[in-house]
């Protein structure tokens, strides 16, 4: 059976790994592995992006298109994904304490999204603003920060 391969030890003796950081499944992609651990996706460059720190994993036949909450965009072709989609997405949500849309008076609005590293507190606020509408507004980002603190106040996070 293909899914009981085990990762190759120079790979896993390669990875970057913090202490109690545990492989939980992998993937062949172009160029190496793609590596799911319980708290990162190691991508085939030996880049480990925390689950945290991804906005948005999607797959299609292609592979991986992974957005972080920084804005960078990576593509990893990984030819036969196996239990990878399920973790990154399970591991992903796993950091959202909060994810809430906020409609802003007469503009579109805000998503407003509580971030907490695996089993640790929440790290921060991350506003993402409906496409077309400007994060450098200072206006916009006034109505959105309001808009955070009732959330806030709300939830009590």
């Amino acid at each position: 059976m293909s899914f009981l391969r085990r990762l190759p030890a120079d790979v896993r003796k390669s990875l970057p790994t913090e202490r109690g950081e545990r492989v939980l499944t992998f993937a062949g992609a172009d160029g190496g592995y793609v590596v799911a651990t319980n708290l990162a996706l190691f991508l085939s460059d030996g880049t480990r992006v925390p689950y945290e720190t991804i906005d948005k994993a999607t797959w299609d036949e292609a592979g991986l298109r992974l957005i972080t909450t920084a804005g960078e965009r990576r593509r990893e072709r990984v030819p036969e994904p196996r239990l990878l989609p399920e973790t990154v997405r399970e591991r992903v949500n796993s950091t959202i304490v909060v994810n809430k849309h906020v409609m802003l008076p007469g503009r579109g609005g805000v998503r407003l999204v509580a971030r907490r590293r695996p089993g640790g507190e929440v790290l921060g606020w991350t506003l993402v603003f409906d496409d077309g509408l400007d994060p450098d507004d200072p206006g916009l980002r006034a109505l959105a920060e309001q808009a955070l603190e009732g959330v806030r106040r709300s939830m009590g996070v």
